[in-house]
């Protein structure tokens, strides 16, 4: 079987561009907090949900893309988001953010809990296109995001990796980590082939990363 080959997400379009302006620029609101599969708001609509590790920018993400300071609350204690956040984007999409993993203080019962309902939830959403999954430009890909790569490929979602925190970064290790980051993820089925590089505090990608997230049929 041949390895299936990754690159870095071009510039949009000018109409994708636009599209993701104006998607983003409409009304984006906080729906609802879910922590059990009976509270899910209707499969309605396509959706897009966000995953990543503790701390890896997640919330400043979010927030960089809605251009609103306090969407997704940022915080810095690892695992502090206990529930699935769905935020209606426009009309016809929600956004959704998932629960931090790895290295989070919490009971490990609830830490269980909150990896039941993930799986269910990327299990069985019908509406639900893609997954991004996002990975510090600092470390690249490590053993506590392979496991929700593969929970991914099992569950049959397709994941495209959002690499985070680029400014933080020099090009040596850009270079080093976008390499690292497109060798590991050649070993998952479910991966889309093309990885969009990101920085909440410098736009790197936003307009990207919103082209990809309007034009999504």
């Amino acid at each position: 079987m041949s390895r299936m080959s990754f690159s870095l997400a071009p510039e949009p379009e000018d109409d994708a561009r636009e599209a993701g302006r104006l998607l983003f620029a409409g009304p984006v609101d906080f729906a609802k907090g879910v922590v059990a599969m009976s509270g899910m708001p209707a499969a309605d609509r396509l959706e897009v949900c966000f995953a990543g590790r503790s701390n890896v920018g997640k919330s400043s993400l979010i927030n960089a893309l809605t251009g609103r300071k306090n969407l997704a609350r940022a915080s810095n204690t690892p695992g502090r988001t206990q529930e699935i956040n769905f935020f209606t984007l426009g009309a016809a999409r929600y956004l959704v953010d998932l629960p931090g993993y790895g290295y989070a203080e919490a009971p490990v019962a609830i830490v269980a809990r909150w990896q039941a309902l993930l799986r269910q939830y990327l299990a069985g959403r019908a509406t639900l296109r893609r997954a991004f999954v996002l990975i510090d430009m600092r470390h690249g890909v490590k053993e506590v995001d392979e496991e929700i790569l593969k929970l991914l490929d099992r569950s049959a979602v397709t994941f495209q990796v959002v690499l985070t925190k680029a400014d933080k970064v020099n090009q040596a290790t850009r270079a080093a980590n976008i390499a690292q980051t497109a060798a590991a993820l050649a070993k998952h089925p479910a991966a889309y082939p093309e990885i969009i590089v990101t920085s909440s505090e410098k736009g790197e990608g936003i307009e990207t990363l919103r082209a990809v997230i309007a034009t999504m049929e």
